[in-house]
């Protein structure tokens, strides 16, 4: 799961989306790139691993992960984060802020086209916009929108942004993906052929869906920032993280994130280190078990401290990343300037967790070694989705730690689009693992807020807290950044002692490129930033049109 930024630019490739520490650090075990040789050259194509294929290529209904891959490359933002995750003009060329911090003006590139041919104008901004705040769409984005009282449009290629109080987000908020007015405003975009044929102004064009089997984009030769080198973008679906090992190892693709294992262990070969580059950097998000609030099993918060008392993180960070991340106490990472680090971090007390389960009256009143209350044993599903390794094995030290405290947890796999849209988007779940990668601005506003519990939104959880919602609303309206620093620290303070995820870990990317594509620059952003740039020499290309 994404929040938003997925949708700035090209912030893509499965598994480093968002990745942030990209400057050699020994702790971190970045790695240098091999060194390059050979000219840049137009040609060939990079086939990526996703273990999920993509569910709506709608920009503002694309809420998962590939979904956001694959529109982060086929459409643009009016702005976007550089390599050193700083604010710079995508389809605005530049723009102004008010004194008051209420009205944003941007100004637009001409001569920009859509990839049927279109010019793109302000038009489509004020479009685009509409539906995002169009209560009949389904768009889990609206939350950084509705704070907006009027968009005007005073040319083709001016749109002037009026906020209704200060919302220190607006600029960044703007990285959200232009859709085209001429091709979509006849259109019910929750039932539109566009969602699997999409027309953005991005640095790629698509090309071809094939479902459960692969995505094919096509570099645009017009784009505005210069045509790709990679010709082909082909997205693969595999949804076994066993077999993309496989067919990364017979060079069947050329990117994918590894597992802990693979990355430590099993890439640590002669053959691996001549044909691949590997990197490694702390993830800017984190994974985390949620509970179905709605659920009367998990509205007793001494209950699900308990549970978090009652599982081994650092067990989970050793045997299942291998050391490769760090134990998650929150909703922000510790790159973050909202980071608390003196919240509760709940290390493993077993019998703290009984105890909490006793006040809560979760007792074993018959000696199976089960607890119980009203006849009923303590008993929940744990849902994972097909294809993640380190779920499931991470499910399984929660369900063997549980039994110890006596609560019977089962563990459920299913297939990734089921996952999403039968489960999570109808809050068909008991508890859940999932992931996100947040947005570097702070504001958690559409995974926490009350207001944000609608089927397709971010808190499927159902979470509701009114301080935390009047803070939610207070860090928007405040740029001071101390002051905001304050309120995200206490919002970091609520979260973790009320547990309405156990936040498990920060883990580390661990991505894994063939060595024949140059260009590549590890930054602060990551290495997807700048991929219009990468190339295979010419004599070291091994794909034709």
């Amino acid at each position: 799961m994404k929040k938003v930024i997925p949708l700035l630019a090209a912030f893509f490739l499965l598994g480093i989306l968002l990745v942030t520490g990209c400057k050699q650090k020994e702790e971190i075990g970045a790695l240098p790139v091999k060194k390059e040789i050979g000219e840049p050259a137009y040609g060939d194509a990079i086939v990526v691993g996703s273990i999920g294929d993509a569910r709506n290529l709608v920009p503002i209904l694309a809420s998962d992960s590939a979904s956001a891959d694959i529109v982060g490359l086929v459409f643009n933002g009016l702005v976007k984060y550089n390599k050193d995750i700083e604010l710079v003009g995508d389809l605005a060329k530049s723009w102004e802020v008010s004194e008051d911090g209420l009205v944003i003006t941007f100004f637009l590139r001409k001569g920009v086209r859509w990839h049927d041919g279109a010019p793109f104008t302000s038009r489509d901004v004020l479009f685009t916009y509409q539906k995002l705040i169009d209560p009949e769409v389904p768009t889990p984005y609206s939350g950084d929108f509705e704070r907006i009282e009027r968009l005007k449009i005073p040319d083709d290629y001016t749109v002037r942004v009026i906020y209704k109080e200060p919302f220190s987000p607006g600029l960044s908020s703007w990285g959200m993906a232009i859709m085209p007015q001429h091709l979509l405003e006849k259109e019910d975009l929750s039932n539109t052929k566009f969602s699997r044929h999409p027309i953005g102004t991005g640095p790629y064009r698509f090309r071809e869906w094939i479902t459960g089997d692969r995505i094919i984009l096509k570099a645009n030769e017009d784009y505005f920032e210069g045509r790709p080198y990679i010709d082909r973008y082909i997205y693969r679906i595999i949804p076994d993280q066993a077999t993309m090992f496989l067919e990364l190892k017979s060079e069947g693709i050329d990117e994918a994130g590894l597992t802990p294992i693979q990355y430590a262990r099993q890439t640590n070969t002669n053959y691996f280190k001549k044909n691949f580059n590997k990197f490694r950097y702390p993830r800017f998000g984190y994974t985390y078990l949620g509970y179905n609030l709605l659920d009367p099993r998990f509205t007793d918060k001494r209950v699900r401290q308990a549970i978090s008392y009652a599982i081994d993180k650092e067990e989970i960070i050793d045997g299942v990343l291998l050391g490769l991340g760090r134990i998650g106490t929150g909703p922000f990472p510790p790159e973050s300037w909202a980071y608390n680090p003196q919240v509760e971090r709940y290390p493993y007390n077993p019998e703290k967790a009984k105890e909490l389960l006793a006040q809560a009256e979760w007792i074993d009143s018959d000696g199976d070694g089960w607890l119980d209350k009203g006849g009923r044993i303590f008993e929940f599903t744990i849902l994972i989705n097909q294809g993640n390794e380190a779920r499931r094995k991470t499910a399984e030290i929660i369900q063997r730690r549980l039994r110890e405290v006596g609560i019977r947890a089962k563990i459920r796999v299913v297939e990734w689009t089921a996952f999403i849209n039968e489960f999570v988007d109808k809050k068909r779940f008991e508890t859940i693992i999932l992931g996100w990668s947040l947005a570097r601005d702070p504001d958690p506003y559409d995974i926490w807020h009350s207001s944000k519990t609608k089927e397709g939104e971010f808190n499927f959880i159902s979470y509701k807290n009114e301080e935390l919602d009047r803070l939610l609303l207070e860090g928007r309206r405040t740029f001071d950044r101390d002051k905001r620093k304050k309120i995200y620290h206490r919002i970091h303070e609520i979260l973790a002692e009320e547990q309405p995820y156990i936040f498990f870990y920060v883990p580390d990317a661990l991505p894994l490129v063939h060595a024949r594509f140059r260009g590549i620059e590890p930054a602060p952003l990551g290495i997807g930033y700048n991929f219009i740039k990468w190339y295979v020499p010419k004599e070291e290309q091994k794909y034709t049109q």
